[in-house]
């Protein structure tokens, strides 16, 4: 019994010791736990605090710069409004430095000291109008802008009204005012063309494939296609054409229209619709009292390829070019490109009978003709450009075509001109042969492009046309290769000009003068 009680009691004992060594346990991992809680209950109010900091950070930040914002908004609200009350004095008021620029002077009487000198075409404000005893303007106090910083005094007879007065030879029925023209489209977004030309015949054969190659392959990124071409052919079928001129369907290179351009855009390829616009054949031979004429005679003009012009003084004309236009447009072309948008290069020895009913000179035709399309295009949100021929850039007139610099790029969105060194005459640019110069062609011609742009208010941007044929007919004339291409957009890049368009009449290119596409 004595033995049953000591077992008992060892039973309990263990049992207690078992019971205290477990209470023990758990007080210890309660605590513990508490430990634990407690460091992350600081960790999380800590993370806490400091979202809370950097929320009001933030929002502090935001605040500084909605601030700044809604005060930069004010100044300009003001400086609009400040310009718009003050818009009569200011055009009075603004000047525009001469070729040669300006040179300021730190007064207008004296010993007078250079303070500087002002570039050419420059807009500056004049403060005082500084006069002569006969009360003539010999001196103007100036400042960089209305309400600006004030540079000095320059000599009167520095300074022109607009840079439209810098126009060496304008003519008097051309407009060089500024040219409402379009914003880049949202939708159409202007891109750095490198482009190739096409015809509708490669367009639809396997070159089409043979050219989208290229494209992939380089940093070619565009093609002018041929949608009007030099004789007249259509690359699709055309409303335009069935009402003013019918047989040009007869001649369509492309028949499904939407595979085609299906399969160029998934090439992300910018297309450039070509109408050769005033060198319209067929239309011609369908309406030759609409035709330029040898005069007093009803005999049709041709040029030295035997292709007929109709006369770009036809208002029909226009709406069937500009109709072709708005359907290129619908299909997706992102810019429409006039080519031959002039009269022909005719012999003044010739007489001609371009009926002229309304009495234009050629400049203000070609031009008007641009004004019309720009506007009549503008809801189809593409851009529009216009060739010309590259010695427009330097002629002083219209080239004896139409083609006056200054009244075509004030009217379109890109000019283009034909800077193909082998279209330059000898001894052009002090170059005894242009065409075996081709880097220093290109350069020259492009100084006087960009002179010419600064005349008017409204310039187009320049995209040129360069050579990549060899021009076999031209006395003194080298083999354009990878070489001379290179040459002549390495010409155009030092100039600040990355955008080209190639020309060659057959659709072969010159791969190595390309950058590879990794």
């Amino acid at each position: 019994m004595k033995q049953k009680k000591i077992i008992t009691f060892s039973i309990i004992l263990v049992i207690a010791v078992l019971v205290g060594a477990f209470s023990i346990n758990q007080y210890t991992i309660y605590v513990e736990n508490k430990k634990i809680e407690a460091v992350e209950t600081k960790a999380r109010l800590e993370e806490e605090a400091r979202i809370a900091e950097e929320a009001r950070i933030k929002a502090e930040e935001e605040a500084k710069l909605k601030a700044e914002e809604a005060a930069r908004l004010k100044a300009e609200e003001e400086a609009r409004l400040k310009a718009e009350a003050n818009k009569e004095i200011i055009q009075e008021n603004t000047f525009y430095t001469g070729k040669k620029g300006a040179v300021v002077y730190d007064q207008y009487s004296g010993e007078q000291s250079e303070v500087t000198t002002i570039a050419p075409k420059t807009a500056i404000y004049v403060l005082t109008y500084i006069q002569d005893e006969s009360g003539n303007t010999t001196f103007a106090e100036v400042s960089d802008q209305f309400d600006g910083t004030v540079l000095g005094y320059v000599p009167f007879d520095q300074l022109v009204k607009t840079p439209m007065d810098l126009i060496a030879n304008p003519y008097e029925d051309a407009d060089y005012t500024a040219f409402g023209k379009n914003e880049d489209f949202v939708d159409n977004p202007a891109v750095v063309v490198k482009g190739a030309y096409m015809t509708g015949n490669s367009a639809a054969t396997s070159k089409l494939d043979t050219l989208i190659d290229l494209l992939d392959k380089t940093e070619l990124n565009a093609l002018v296609i041929d949608v009007k071409d030099d004789n007249g052919f259509l690359l699709f079928y055309s409303e335009a054409a069935e009402k003013y001129n019918p047989k040009a369907n007869e001649h369509i290179y492309i028949k499904d229209m939407q595979a085609f351009m299906d399969k160029l855009k998934a090439h992300d390829i910018y297309l450039i619709a070509r109408i050769v616009t005033f060198k319209s054949p067929l239309y011609a031979r369908a309406n030759p009292d609409k035709a330029i004429v040898y005069a007093g005679t009803s005999n049709l003009y041709s040029d030295s390829d035997g292709l007929l012009w109709a006369s770009a003084h036809n208002r029909e004309l226009w709406d069937y070019n500009i109709g072709v236009a708005q359907e290129a447009a619908k299909w997706g072309f992102n810019e429409i490109q006039f080519d031959y948008v002039r009269f022909p290069a005719i012999s003044k020895k010739v007489n001609i009978d371009y009926r002229n009913p309304e009495n234009e000179s050629q400049t203000a035709t070609i031009q008007k003709y641009l004004m019309h399309a720009y506007e009549e295009l503008k809801p189809y949100n593409v851009y529009i450009a216009a060739d010309v021929f590259g010695w427009a850039a330097t002629s002083i007139n219209d080239v004896g075509i139409g083609q006056h610099w200054e009244a075509v790029t004030n009217v379109v969105d890109y000019i283009c001109p034909m800077m193909y060194p082998s279209h330059y005459g000898t001894n052009n640019f002090g170059l005894s042969v242009p065409d075996a110069f081709p880097y220093e062609t290109i350069d020259r011609s492009l100084k006087d492009a960009f002179d010419r742009n600064t005349n008017v208010m409204t310039p187009a941007r320049i995209r040129p046309w360069i050579q990549d044929f060899t021009a076999g007919w031209v006395k003194g004339h080298i083999s354009y290769g990878a070489k001379e291409v290179g040459a002549q957009i390495k010409a155009l890049e030092d100039n600040g000009i990355h955008e080209f368009l190639l020309w060659n009449a057959k659709n072969n290119y010159s791969e190595g003068a390309f950058k590879k596409i990794q």
